[in-house]
């Protein structure tokens, strides 16, 4: 079975952003919620060991989700530019779920996962659709 690890930097209520690695060394930039206790729609999911599965999203079409995490469902990987904290004034375009992006940076002043259409594009093709074992991990 494929592998990809997802490395987090710091969370903060602009996001939890970090490194996806995939078994042939590409890279991406990953964007997640801001660490939430798990929180339903408004938290990153917790770090550990997960199975992708490749299915047909009825919100985002053609996708990977990642399966079995404790308390919540439908947790897919898909673009996005923001994942702040709404509570806190921040943009998000995620509920939960997790972004790639090719760089991050600023985005209407906010840090943000750019180039992600273009990235998700390049890690669908560079999965073959297959399942794949994802693991996240806290950084240092």
């Amino acid at each position: 079975m494929r592998t990809a690890a997802l490395t987090r930097e710091a969370s903060t209520d602009e996001g939890t952003f970090g490194t996806l690695v995939t078994d042939t060394g590409k890279t991406f930039i990953s964007g997640e919620l801001p660490d939430r206790g798990n929180e339903h729609g408004t938290s990153c999911i917790p770090a550990d060991t997960y199975i992708c599965k490749w299915i047909d999203s009825p919100k985002h079409g053609e996708c990977y989700q990642v399966t079995a995490v404790p308390g919540r469902d439908m947790i897919e990987m898909h673009s996005a530019n923001f994942m702040g904290d709404t509570l806190k004034g921040k943009l998000s375009q995620l509920l939960g779920c997790i972004a790639l992006g090719k760089s991050k940076g600023m985005l209407e002043g906010q840090m943000a996962v750019l180039a992600s259409k273009a990235a998700i594009a390049e890690f669908e093709a560079e999965m073959g659709q297959e399942d794949f074992r994802l693991t996240i991990q806290e950084g240092a």
